[in-house]
């Protein structure tokens, strides 16, 4: 075991790769939150075995750890013990707004400038990715040499070839070569969007075409996380569903699913290390073959837990083999509570598919059912909060167990239908959690609730810009008095980032395209405006062109690449702001 302060930790762990650093490469790879919730990241996983892969690469793994920077310590890597400064490359994989504040803590407890800008050659070069940066990179984009948009497998090989020549060449030459490589975002060399003109340069996102060729499955195994010992498998990427408050709907676009035999070929080697399996996918019941996997699962002895599911339909199979399983909680996420939101949100499920799955909770035995509802979607009303509370005491009459519900404000982001939205203002937000709060109290329901004025200070990182890196490097402490006492010192008017935006005018997020068309968002947007649901992908993406985010030959790669005649494509007028979303 290599000296570690961490020793207690990397004992505990099954998978942990250990290299001499003699002739490697020498990569630090950062997940901006504590141990425990960074190893339940699959993502981090997947990118630790790729970077291993490499044997000429040592990649080890490096934390937020906030006693140790109260403690005055220096950061350190988990597998050697070294200081940041020893590698050739810092490299973040970033899932959430909120832990930006964590990726400046880090970078000053590890001594660096915090900057890009102030740093050369002598410095590690700072690379970072994830889905937090695909649809917005802006904000934390001074800090940054470069940034990955999209998802990351494929670039990884070309990324490796280049550090391996060059990553310690004067800086200024190492970023250009970066800036060659697709998907890859040089923010020295790229002016914000504002600054370019009316023919921006914008960064084309990343998106794998063959999924197998990188198994998205644990690597790593530890008791001290969330997950436990538990086997993560990717099972689907992508959700073709369209919900238009979801961000992962629009930004892992296509919809693109594992074959079952690949799964269960997973599953066996998971399976060597515990009877746990983690199914995990935008949807994980919208898999083609979910009722076969979850059965054969169920054949092998697995115990099952999924990272979401949707009621329309229903997997039985599926909730039969989680229960067998020991699944002690089952969540439902009906988003809204009246039919009407959920039309404008396109959150198909109906009120009749949602209780369906209610009472199957209840004859299946599940301890706990658990509802995960957004509030503050564009265009409720008080009507809308109501109509959640009566179908919770419907659900209340059915189960009879333990039941609980989330009751989180909703945040537009951008690349999404919604993301020119106003986000509702934090008053109405808690006079809505508070009468959900009295209401489920009657109902002896538990409610979860984040706090609606902690979500605007999200709202502002998700649609942000450039300007929000000397906030995020002005803040004396983490609070919400503190965020907006820097926003005020530096300018900044919370109004602009939450307000409605007018969407005539490129956003700074624009910067990245996703593959979705602006018109495609337009059209979305009208429709949100009239209730009505919007197309969705249909099985596995093949045979649409309606979004753009699928070219010919993969949409129809199951015709032989021979497209049908093309029918008509939502227009692109750009509409006049919408009242209603205010």
């Amino acid at each position: 075991m290599p000296h570690s302060p961490y020793a207690s930790l990397l004992a505990r762990e099954t998978g942990t790769v250990y290299k001499d650093w003699g002739g490697r490469l020498p990569i630090a790879l950062a997940f901006p939150n504590t141990y425990y919730v960074g190893m339940s990241s699959l993502a981090l996983q997947v990118l630790y075995r790729r970077f291993n892969e490499h044997p000429d690469v040592v990649c080890e793994r490096v934390f937020w750890d906030k006693a140790a920077a109260e403690a005055g310590k220096p950061l350190l890597s988990l597998e050697s013990g070294r200081p940041m400064d020893a590698f050739a490359v810092w490299a973040f994989t970033i899932s959430f707004e909120m832990d930006y504040f964590h990726v400046v803590a880090m970078l000053r407890q590890a001594g660096f400038p915090p900057l890009s800008r102030d740093r050369d050659e002598t410095w590690p070069l700072l690379i970072a990715g994830g889905p937090g940066l695909t649809m917005n990179p802006e904000p934390l984009a001074p800090f940054f040499d470069a940034i990955v948009i999209g998802e990351g497998e494929e670039v990884i090989d070309q990324l490796v070839e280049l550090w391996r020549e060059a990553v310690y060449a004067p800086r200024q030459e190492l970023l250009a070569a970066l800036d060659r490589i697709p998907g890859v975002y040089v923010p020295a060399l790229v002016p914000p969007i504002g600054e370019q003109g009316s023919q921006p340069r914008r960064i084309e996102r990343l998106w794998v075409r063959d999924l197998e060729r990188y198994p998205p499955i644990s690597s790593l195994y530890t008791p001290e996380t969330e997950f436990g010992d538990m086997h993560l498998m990717e099972i689907a990427r992508g959700c073709g569903r369209g919900c238009r408050f979801c961000l992962a709907g629009y930004v892992y676009r296509p919809p693109r699913e594992q074959p079952l035999e690949r799964l269960l070929e997973w599953a066996e080697e998971g399976l060597r290390h515990g009877r746990r399996i983690g199914l995990v996918s935008a949807a994980v019941s919208d898999h083609s073959q979910i009722d076969e996997l979850a059965t054969a699962l169920a054949e092998r002895g697995a115990a099952i837990s999924v990272s979401s599911m949707r009621v329309d339909p229903i997997s039985v199979p599926l909730l039969k083999a989680m229960r067998a399983g020991g699944t002690q909680t089952l969540t439902i996420a009906p988003e809204a509570g009246s039919q009407r939101l959920r039309d404008v949100i396109s959150k198909t499920q109906s009120e009749a598919q949602l209780l369906q799955a209610v009472e199957l909770a209840q004859s299946l035995g599940f301890p706990q059912l658990k509802f995960y509802f957004m509030i503050g979607h564009p265009t409720e009303t008080q009507e809308d909060i109501e109509a959640l509370v009566q179908f919770v005491a419907k659900a209340r009459a059915i189960f009879k167990r333990r039941m609980a519900i989330n009751a989180t404000p909703f945040v537009p982001k951008a690349h999404t239908p919604f993301q020119w939205m106003a986000m509702t203002d934090e008053k109405t937000l808690q006079q809505r959690q508070a009468y959900i709060q009295k209401h489920m109290g009657r109902m002896q329901v538990a409610v979860r609730a984040d706090s609606p004025a902690w979500m605007a200070i999200q709202g502002v990182l998700a649609r942000g810009d450039r300007r929000l890196a000397s906030v995020l490097l002005d803040l004396p402490q983490l609070s919400v008095a503190a965020f907006w006492e820097a926003m005020a010192r530096h300018g900044l008017d919370r109004d602009e980032f939450l307000g409605a935006r007018d969407p005539a005018v490129l956003p700074p997020w624009a910067i990245v395209e996703s593959g979705v068309s602006d018109a495609f968002f337009r059209y979305e947007w009208r429709l949100a405006a009239r209730a009505q649901v919007g197309p969705h992908c249909p099985p596995d993406s093949a045979g649409c062109l309606t979004c753009g985010v699928c070219d010919e030959t993969w949409a129809f790669r199951t015709s032989g690449g021979v497209p049908p005649r093309r029918s008509a494509t939502p227009s692109a007028p750009v509409p006049a702001p919408i009242p209603l979303f205010v």
